[in-house]
């Protein structure tokens, strides 16, 4: 069953609300043995690419959409680096309304765009970065009367706590070590208000250190410095002027934890780790969490044994265009079975 349907009675629905359903959440937390193996902890992923849309955006983007047709919004806007206009645009499908979406020109996978595209959004190009893209669509979402979806709206972020409560129902407990990509650091807010919820309920008697990965050119909260063009391959945490920073900042003291960067090529190369040795094909900037603890365990930093969730929040066919340009081609041979044979050698 979808998220409104599974955790109702812990979120902000009444009998006015619409249960829309997609029947996001639910995603598997797989076990990576083998890499955990190499960096000495026990180590599951939670595959957030598994929903309707192919991200963890969907999680909130339920709640949001619900809350706006509840509201009586005629249509609804956001800005994006991609996966939140992908999740958007489905969801405003599924219920029937309009949907528009600011995009930073040329700094969107082409896979995100074609689904925005494809679920009948209004896409707009801006000459800006995501951060420009969103102060404009804040502006639009008052002045037209449209419900705004991004992790501004509350909703989304409320709703994706839902991550944290069924990694909590699945390993019986929470993670020592929580490991997370941050971007406009909604999500990692998120899970640990979603972790404490579970602990206040009694369900857990522990909390997890929420570790926060930031792509180098892309990471404010890692160095506590402005960053007004950030830059990074990872296209869903290009982002310089997080909305939710006070509450990721909270949520990494909080918990004893911290943020860490990595660079394009440590993500590409945990792209290409969690493929290769783990069967799992994510997006670049869900690797960074792979990356960051890679780099940890590099640097002595990550305490062995260690029971530790990364979450790859897309799917890796939201930007197989930066894979292509790494891996190598298909063999081109004839049809003869001689060609194969040394083909297959």
């Amino acid at each position: 069953m979808g998220v409104l349907k599974r955790y109702g009675e812990h979120l902000p629905i009444s009998e006015r609300t619409p249960l829309v359903n997609l029947e996001e959440g639910s995603t598997p937390l797989v076990r990576l043995d083998r890499i955990g193996d190499e960096l000495g902890i026990e180590l599951t992923a939670k595959l957030e690419g598994c929903n309707p849309s192919g991200s963890f955006k969907d999680r909130g983007m339920v709640l949001a959409v619900a809350k706006a047709l509840e509201d009586g919004a005629r249509a609804v806007v956001c800005a994006s680096t991609g996966n939140t206009s992908a999740s958007a645009a489905a969801y405003a499908a599924h219920v029937g309304i309009p949907c528009y979406v600011l995009l930073p020109s040329g700094k969107v996978a082409l896979g995100k765009l074609a689904q925005a595209l494809i679920y009948g959004a209004k896409v707009i190009a801006v000459e800006g970065n995501f951060d420009r893209a969103l102060e404009m669509a804040r502006e639009a979402a008052a002045a037209r009367g449209f419900a705004m979806v991004n992790s501004v709206n509350p909703y989304r972020i409320i709703s994706q706590k839902t991550g944290a409560w069924e990694i909590c129902e699945s390993l019986g407990r929470a993670p020592d070590l929580h490991v997370i990509p941050v971007g406009n650091a909604g999500n990692i807010s998120a899970y640990w208000a979603g972790y404490k919820d579970f602990k206040s309920w009694g369900k857990i008697s522990s909390l997890p250190r929420m570790i926060g990965i930031q792509a180098e050119g892309a990471a404010p909260l890692a160095t506590g410095k402005p960053c007004p063009n950030p830059e990074t391959i990872a296209t869903a945490i290009r982002i310089g002027n997080p909305v939710s920073a006070r509450t990721a900042l909270i949520a990494a003291a909080e918990s004893g934890g911290q943020f860490e960067t990595v660079t394009d090529e440590e993500i590409l190369s945990a792209q290409s780790m969690l493929a290769s040795r783990a069967g799992v094909f994510a997006e670049p900037a869900s690797c960074a969490t792979l990356a960051g603890l890679v780099k940890l365990s590099h640097a002595g930093k990550l305490p062995k044994g260690a029971k530790t969730t990364i979450i790859l929040t897309g799917n890796g066919l939201k930007d197989p265009d930066t894979v292509m340009s790494r891996v190598g081609r298909p063999i081109k041979i004839g049809d003869s079975m001689e060609e194969l044979l040394e083909a297959l050698s």
